[in-house]
């Protein structure tokens, strides 16, 4: 049996930076671009980009009603605790989205608002960290017991900044006081680039979780580890 296939939305953004970074850490990508992509995916990557582009493509290329359908899926606990089968089971689809793609994820939005799929409870501000200018690479850690890298760092371009983080969301690292790498079960969210940082840690672990649930692995079974 190959390895397991990771869909990565490419209606806009830099999705072949995510399918470089996924080929290098040995995952199978496939581009979606129509709603039929979805189909027999092990796990999905939200990139980079422009939030409120992607939404319009979303909508234009008939894709935001079935990912909002899988991403609902993928969130709904008791399609988890119902037996449904191991192996890529919609219910448990792992998701990273990155930079717009945790945008796309949050549930509220701000500076200014916008729509989203709100599967994370989370409150974003578009744009947090200043314009491009601010953009650059800084230093991140870990929360204690989260085996993210000593040298760990992030790059933020435009980034969006996490201003609330419900009780049910784990950070995972952190850039100064503000959290920027969470997640929730099996949906991953960063505020930078983890397909631009050198050593892929955030992919890798990415690859672990969806390698583990087409397996049959079931949730809750992975620790904190991001390494």
């Amino acid at each position: 049996m190959g390895e397991p296939l990771v869909g990565v939305l490419a209606v806009q953004g830099d999705f072949a930076e995510h399918q470089a970074a996924l080929h290098r850490v040995g995952l199978e990508s496939r581009q979606v671009r129509r709603p039929e992509h979805l189909v027999g995916i092990a796990g999905l990557v939200l990139p980079g980009g422009e939030s409120t582009t992607m939404l319009r493509l979303l909508e234009l290329q008939g894709l935001r009603a079935p990912i909002a359908a899988l991403l609902e899926r993928t969130q709904d606990d008791r399609a988890a605790a119902s037996g449904a089968a191991p192996g890529g089971s919609v219910a448990e689809l792992p998701v990273l989205g990155t930079c717009a793609g945790l945008i796309l994820l949050a549930r509220e939005v701000v500076d200014p608002q916008q729509d989203s799929f709100g599967v994370l409870d989370l409150v974003v501000a578009r744009n947090g960290y200043g314009r491009q200018i601010a953009s650059g690479t800084f230093p991140l850690r870990a929360t204690p017991g989260c085996e993210v890298p000593a040298d760990a760092t992030g790059v933020f371009i435009r980034a969006p900044r996490i201003l609330e983080v419900g009780p049910a969301v784990e950070v995972l690292a952190w850039r100064g006081d503000d959290p920027v790498l969470v997640r929730h079960r099996n949906v991953w969210a960063s505020c930078f680039h983890p397909e631009l940082e050198v050593s892929h840690f955030v992919t890798r672990r990415f690859a672990a979780l969806v390698r583990d649930r087409a397996a049959g692995v079931p949730p809750g079974a992975e620790h904190c580890a991001v390494g």
